[in-house]
């Protein structure tokens, strides 16, 4: 996708002399298919291997085996629920049920992901991660607001709690089952590059630590205190509420197209050391569901040949592939200088008022 002046035909490159190392053949594969963005390129089918085909895979794995774990987890504390009357449980179990069901808007944006782009959707469907990410927030608010409620109610009209050596094997069995399943989602969602993912994990481990302040309410009701019940009901809720800040918090940043700064470092240090390249003016960078995709004006020499420019912006297309994590299209747009040592920054500020 670069943006040059050569004429717009099918070609190759040779890439056997890059000396990156690019693990399996599909691998190879799928770098080869997003690197060439200067010009239409013919293909094979079977190399242009989508690399959010492969992240999506994953995603949807990890939700399927967390799924699985919390619905566990979750049957497991609501029969205790049952027999014991605790109101710390039963917020913590509601919790617990909601951050299993979010694997459903997050599995289908997964899925949608793997849609190719349409002359309607030209970027594809990477964008209902994002609506996934709303959803979960909305789903952790609406646990806030149960747990909330319920621990009200139960400081008004306090009850006696049955069964304590089972509700604290229940809060203990919430814990462990919440940790294991958000170290899984937040590594994969930092693997892939899927912030409601990350931001899922985040919300499971704090349901662990809600599960482990059951215990509190166990031991004021075995001292004889009832109300310790759902006061630890209410610090779910403030716990809640915590992890949804945090989330919301990252859910914000991805729909304002926010990147880290460090990958904007590193973009445009991999474009300087790009032969050929004079200046890098104008760089952006946005995510599209847990993919990166890129766009750059850089300065080059005015005298070089159409052909040299277009090689340089090649160049500078694929450093950019290859020193960003993720990142799998880039525009490049060459902009030459127009005399022998004109100012390169004042080039680029020209290219921005034009633009």
């Amino acid at each position: 996708m670069s943006e040059t002046s050569a004429p717009r035909e099918p070609h190759d490159h040779d890439h056997g002399g890059h000396g990156h190392d690019h693990g399996s053949g599909r691998w190879a594969r799928i770098k080869h298919g997003v690197a060439h963005v200067v010009t239409p390129h013919s293909h094979e089918a079977a190399d242009k291997v989508d690399p959010a085909m492969e992240s999506s895979a994953q995603g949807v794995r990890t939700l399927w085996i967390s799924l699985a774990v919390l619905g566990v987890t979750t049957v497991l504390q609501a029969v205790v629920v049952v027999v014991s009357g605790s109101v710390a449980l039963l917020g913590d179990t509601v919790h617990n049920a909601a951050d299993a069901l979010t694997a459903v808007p997050l599995g289908i944006a997964f899925v949608l992901g793997r849609r190719v782009a349409t002359r309607r959707f030209t970027y594809g469907y990477g964008r209902a991660e994002d609506i996934a990410g709303i959803v979960i927030l909305l789903t952790i608010t609406a646990s806030a607001v149960l747990a909330a409620c319920t621990s009200v109610d139960r400081l008004l009209h306090p009850r006696q709690i049955l069964y304590l050596p089972a509700v604290a094997a229940a809060a203990v069995i919430g814990f462990i089952g919440n940790e294991w399943v958000a170290r899984y989602r937040i590594n994969t969602g930092r693997k892939i590059g899927s912030a409601a993912l990350v931001a899922d994990g985040l919300h499971a481990r704090t349901d662990g630590f809600t599960s482990l302040a059951v215990l509190l309410g166990v031991g004021g009701a075995a001292i004889g205190w009832p109300l310790a019940d759902p006061i630890v009901g209410l610090l779910i809720t403030l716990a809640i509420l915590a992890v949804l800040r945090d989330a919301a918090k990252e859910i914000f940043r991805r729909l304002m197209d926010a990147v880290d700064p460090a990958l904007v470092d590193r973009a445009e240090e991999a474009l300087r050391a790009v032969p050929g390249v004079v200046e890098v003016g104008e760089l952006r960078m946005r995510w599209i569901g847990h993919q990166l995709r890129a766009e750059a004006a850089v300065v080059i020499d005015g005298s070089l040949s159409l052909s040299a420019a277009h090689q340089v912006a090649v160049d500078a297309e694929h450093a950019l592939l290859h020193a960003v994590p993720r990142l799998t299209a880039a525009l490049i747009h060459p902009d030459p200088t127009c005399t022998d040592g004109e100012d390169p920054h004042a080039t680029l500020a020209h290219h921005g008022r034009a633009g």
